[in-house]
């Protein structure tokens, strides 16, 4: 994928100080897109947006193709009509972490009450009679995936948020007769399900437009992997590796690595690769056709897993117990190029990186990662420092699965690493004063890499306490939220001096010249 030089900031939308307990598509994301112009920034990465289950991780989420619910901006369903502006008083405010559960018990019951009130007052005047009019547009453009999951969504919540395979044998194994029986039985709860993702798709959309009409791109994430517990394996059960009972035989993982020494069980089911190429990968197709709708590129994580991965028996409780298993990756890509043109695609090839997989990402011209944080961990990590970089690639002072680079220098790093930090970025260097962060920040947009990604977090040199994961751990993990009053005007002037002088902010005559 070519790509301009160019930089952006890494921030998931759960993680702005939107009204309600949690970021989301309203006012908030508005005003950090502001601040992404004045600062010149020309990217917005977002983690994956889909609904999420157990732990809340958008790495695990309950659907590969629908929007998060909780992220609809409550504010702009007011304004739309779809609800009276005094209900959000019910809510929480601007600050403090994200508390799933207790955002969920109060935001959800006032989502579906204003989407009862879309769908019961659907043409009482011209803009509703619009709006409606783009509803059955979506329904249409989505019936691929929009049945199963509003179906899912709705049976789940009928049987307890029970996983799919304890509900009834009937319903689970998707036997007709039992899934026509359901549709009519919860036909008011599914237009409620259908309403809310439309929501979710309007206010998507426009703040897609409001973004590109200020220079900035989306970049998404598609995890490699799905949720058991997910209406993509409900409803797909034969490309994934179960047994009779509809249970895993073998889930995904990583072996013990730098973030832990029994590795990573994340669980999730693997894919019956021999199905998928059979059925010329047909639900791959789909899956990215979806994401070029929602972004401009798209971050494959673990990326590794599409050339071999690691495979661990389902009773295992550790990652330490499995072994790596070959993909057909050359032959996705392919059928993905043929199918749908340019791959937009940047590879995130972090972790036990062969030459293998190195050669698949060559192969489809893809950009890799590197993360400056790793880089002074001794030489055989040198390829995440700048005299290393390859032009195609991309470069992070941290990720979503780092410390931020402040709570690194503090706690994480060794003597060593500090060691190495001093000699290699002196004189941009004043620790005492957490220069450290503005120093990384400086290496990696000075750099050669095409593209340059931030955490918010370093921009605004926070700490530990502003961590968004900790590989392996079970809970705590995906709710830190920027303070509001975050983006302030001395914090974009200097960021946009430094995208400037490294020459990464766009041309006056861009626009001009592509047209």
């Amino acid at each position: 994928m070519a790509m301009d030089r160019s930089s952006g900031l890494l921030l998931h939308v759960t993680s702005l100080p939107s009204h309600g307990g949690i970021g989301d598509l309203g006012p908030a994301a508005y005003a950090f897109a502001d601040f992404l112009a004045a600062a010149k920034q020309q990217w917005w990465q977002v983690l994956p947006l889909g609904p999420t289950g157990y732990g809340n991780s958008p790495y695990a989420g309950l659907s590969a193709f629908a929007g998060n619910p909780l992220l609809v901006s409550l504010e702009f369903l007011a304004e739309w009509g779809w609800m009276d502006r005094e209900r959000l008083g019910e809510l929480p405010g601007h600050d403090g972490h994200v508390d799933f559960e207790a955002v969920s018990a109060r935001k959800l019951p006032l989502l579906e009450e204003a989407a009862r009130n879309f769908l019961a007052r659907r043409a009482s005047h011209e803009e509703q009679g619009e709006q409606w009019e783009r509803f059955e547009r979506f329904r249409a453009a989505n019936s691929g995936w929009l049945p199963d999951w509003v179906l899912y969504s709705v049976l789940r919540r009928k049987f307890g948020y029970a996983c799919w395979n304890e509900w009834p044998e009937a319903v689970a194994r998707r036997e007709p007769e039992a899934l026509e029986a359901a549709r009519k039985e919860l036909a008011a709860e599914i237009a409620v399900a259908e309403a809310i993702q439309f929501a979710f798709d309007e206010q998507w959309t426009r703040l897609r437009e409001y973004c590109a009409e200020r220079g900035i791109r989306f970049l998404g994430d598609i995890a490699i992997f799905v949720n058991f517990d997910s209406a993509d394996v409900w409803a797909y059960p034969e490309i994934f590796d179960l047994d009779e009972k509809l249970s895993p035989v073998r889930v995904a993982g990583v072996p013990p690595d730098y973030f832990s020494a029994t590795g990573q069980r994340w669980g999730n089911p693997l894919y019956r690769w021999d199905v998928l190429e059979r059925q010329g990968f047909a639900w791959w197709v789909e899956r990215v056709r979806r994401a070029r709708v929602l972004y401009d590129a798209m971050r494959l994580d673990h990326f590794r897993g599409f050339e071999a991965y690691w495979s661990i028996p389902a009773e295992e409780e550790t990652a330490v117990n499995g072994e790596w298993v070959k993909a057909p990756g050359d032959a996705l890509f392919e059928t993905l190029a043929r199918e749908l043109g340019e791959l937009p695609f940047l590879a995130e090839d972090l972790g036990v990186i062969t030459p293998e997989v190195d050669a698949l990402r060559e192969r489809f011209g893809l950009p890799g990662m590197r993360v400056l944080q790793f880089g002074f961990s001794g030489r055989g990590a040198h390829m995440h420092l700048p005299h290393r970089y390859e032009k195609n690639s991309v470069v992070y002072t941290g990720t979503h699965d780092n410390d931020t680079t402040r709570g690194w220098w503090e706690h994480g790093a060794s003597r060593e690493e500090k060691a190495a930090v001093e000699v290699y970025l002196h004189p941009g260097l004043d620790a005492s004063e957490h220069g450290v962060v503005w120093a990384m920040i400086r290496a990696a947009a000075t750099s050669v890499a095409d593209i340059c990604l931030y955490p918010v977090q370093d921009v605004l040199e926070l700490g530990s306490e502003a961590r968004m994961n900790v590989p392996a751990r079970a809970k705590g993990n995906w709710g830190w939220r920027v303070g509001e009053g975050a983006w302030n005007d001395d914090v974009a002037a200097k960021l946009a001096l430094l995208t400037e002088v490294t020459d990464r902010d766009r041309l006056p005559d861009e626009d001009s010249q592509e047209a």
